[in-house]
C-alpha cells in the first residue's frame, strides 16, 4: 500500500448528514427484512414437521432449496440493480416489486389446504417459499446497497445502521413473539392459526418495505458500470470477492455468525416444546433475546464511536460466545434459567447486527476509490445478501440434520408423540454447543479484518 492514503470520501467537499426522515424511512425497511428473516426461520421447519407430517430431512431440504435459489439470484439482482441505477437513476423499482410480491407469497407459504398429504404439502410450501425468497431479494439487495449512497460520512453510516438495527430487533421481537401467539389463537386448528399469522405478518412486511423504498435516491452519486448478461453478474460478484479482502473477511464472519444465530432461531421452538415442556415458552425466549437488544443498539454505537467499529464488533461477538458457552449447561441441566444467558446473547446480538452492517458501506466506499470511482454497490449488496441468506438458511438445514440424526419423531396435527432422549439432547446442543463452535470460528476470521477509520475518512503518512 502507498505510504500516503487517498481520501475515500468527501473528495474535497463536506460529508453529508442524514435527515431524520431519511433515517426513519430507511430503518423501517427492517420490518420487512427482520420479519421475513425471523418468522420462517422460527416456524417453517416446525410447521412442516409437526403440522404437515413432513420428515425432518425433507423439511430441511425444502428450506435449503429455497435458500439456494435465493443465493443464486442475489448476484444477478445486484447487477440488475446497478444497471437500473445507471439507466433510471434509482434502485426503487425492484424494491417496490419485492414489497408487493413478498406478502402474497408469504401468505401462500402457510396456506396449504387441509387434507393435503405430506408430499403435495411439501411441494406447495417449496414453490411458495421460493417465490417469497425471490421477492425478498428484489427488495433486500438494493436495500443493502443504499447506505453507501445515502451518505459519505463514516459515522453517519453507523448512526443510520444503528437505527436500522433498533427497528430490526423490534421486528424480531414483533414477529418472533407475536407470530406464535397469533398461531396459538386456534389451538384446535393449527393450520388456520398459521394462516392468520401469515396474513397479518404479510401486511406488516409489505408496509415496511414499501415505505422504505421511498428513501432510495433518484440519481446515482457516482457512475455505475452495468453488466449485460447473467454470466457477467456472477463474474462481477466473484471479482469483488477476489479484489476486496475486507469484504471477504466481513462476509465470512457474518455468514458464520448468521449460521449460529439461524441455528438458534430454528431450534428455539423445539427448545420451548421439548426442553422446557411448554410450546408457548418460545415467546419468553424471544422477549429475553430482543428486549436487551433494543436497549443495547445505541450503546454499541457509542462503543464503536469510542474504540472503532471493528473492535466493538469483536467485543460483541465475544460476549455472544460467552452466552452460548453458558447455555451449553442446558444439555445436562435444562430449565428456565436459560433466559438469563439468552438475554446476554440478545445484548451482544445488537452489536453483531449494527456493526458489520455499518462496516459494509465503509468497505464499499473504500472499494469505490480503489477502483477509480466505479460504483459496485449493487454487486456488493447482491453478494452480501447471498452470503447472509446462506448463513441463516443453513441454520435450519443443520438443525434438520441434527434432528434426523438423533431420531426426532415428526407428527401431524392432532397426534401426540414422545421424543427420545437423544432427540431432546440434539435440540439442546443445537441451541448452545454448535453456535458456540461457530462463534469461535467467526472470531478467528474477524481477526484478519484490517480496514480502519483512517483508511476511510482521511490521509495519514
Amino acid at each position: 500500500m502507498s505510504p500516503t492514503r487517498t481520501r475515500v470520501i468527501g473528495m474535497g467537499s463536506e460529508p453529508n448528514s442524514l435527515t431524520r426522515g431519511q433515517i426513519s424511512r430507511y430503518a423501517i425497511g427492517s420490518l420487512g427484512t427482520g420479519g421475513f428473516g425471523t418468522l420462517p426461520g422460527l416456524v417453517l421447519v416446525y410447521y412442516l414437521t409437526d403440522s404437515l407430517g413432513v420428515t425432518a430431512l425433507a423439511a430441511g431440504a425444502i428450506v435449503t432449496a429455497a435458500k439456494v435459489w435465493d443465493v443464486l439470484i442475489d448476484p444477478v439482482i445486484g447487477g440488475l440493480s446497478d444497471r437500473a441505477l445507471a439507466h433510471t437513476g434509482s434502485r426503487r423499482r425492484a424494491m417496490v416489486i419485492g414489497g408487493i410480491g413478498l406478502p402474497i407469497a408469504f401468505v401462500l407459504t402457510f396456506a396449504v389446504p387441509a387434507g393435503f398429504g405430506a408430499v403435495p404439502a411439501a411441494i406447495w410450501v417449496l414453490v411458495a417459499f421460493m417465490a417469497a425468497a425471490t421477492c425478498f431479494s428484489l427488495f433486500q439487495v438494493p436495500y443493502i446497497a443504499l447506505p453507501a449512497e445515502l451518505t459519505d460520512d463514516y459515522r453517519e453510516r453507523t448512526r443510520l445502521l444503528s437505527w436500522r438495527v433498533v427497528v430490526l430487533t423490534f421486528a424480531i421481537l414483533l414477529f418472533g413473539a407475536g407470530g406464535p401467539e397469533l398461531r396459538a389463537l386456534f389451538p384446535d386448528d393449527p393450520l388456520r392459526g398459521y394462516l392468520l399469522m401469515a396474513v397479518i405478518a404479510g401486511i406488516v412486511l409489505g408496509v415496511g418495505m414499501l415505505v422504505s423504498a421511498g428513501v432510495a435516491p433518484r440519481r446515482p452519486l457516482l457512475p455505475v458500470r452495468p453488466g449485460a448478461t447473467i454470466g457477467e453478474h456472477y463474474r462481477d460478484g466473484i471479482i469483488v470477492l477476489r479484489e476486496s479482502q475486507p469484504f471477504r473477511v466481513l462476509l465470512v464472519t457474518f455468514m458464520l455468525q448468521g449460521l449460529a444465530t439461524g441455528l438458534m432461531l430454528a431450534a428455539a421452538q423445539y427448545v420451548a416444546r421439548w426442553v422446557l415442556d411448554d410450546e408457548s415458552a418460545v415467546t419468553q425466549l424471544f422477549v429475553a433475546l430482543i428486549a436487551p437488544a433494543l436497549l443495547m443498539a445505541p450503546v454499541w454505537k457509542a462503543i464503536a464511536d469510542r474504540i472503532g467499529k471493528e473492535r466493538a464488533f469483536r467485543l460483541a461477538s465475544a460476549v455472544f460466545l460467552l452466552a452460548t458457552l453458558v447455555l451449553a449447561l442446558m444439555v445436562w441441566s435444562p430449565g428456565w434459567w436459560i433466559l438469563a444467558p439468552v438475554g446476554l446473547a440478545g445484548a451482544a446480538y445488537a452489536g453483531m447486527q449494527t456493526l458489520p452492517m455499518a462496516m459494509l458501506p465503509d468497505v464499499i466506499a473504500y472499494d469505490r476509490t480503489a477502483t477509480g470511482g466505479d460504483n459496485r454497490s449493487g454487486i456488493f449488496g447482491g453478494v452480501w445478501t447471498a452470503g447472509e441468506t446462506t448463513g441463516m438458511a443453513l441454520g435450519g438445514t443443520v438443525l434438520a440434520l441434527v434432528l434426523a440424526a438423533t431420531d426426532y419423531v415428526e407428527t401431524t396435527v392432532g397426534e401426540t408423540v414422545t421424543q427420545p432422549a437423544s432427540a431432546v439432547m440434539g435440540i439442546a446442543v443445537s441451541f448452545s454447543v454448535l453456535p458456540a463452535v461457530l462463534m469461535v470460528l467467526s472470531l478467528f476470521v474477524l481477526a484478519r479484518y484490517r480496514l480502519r477509520e483512517q483508511d476511510i475518512v482521511g490521509t495519514s503518512a
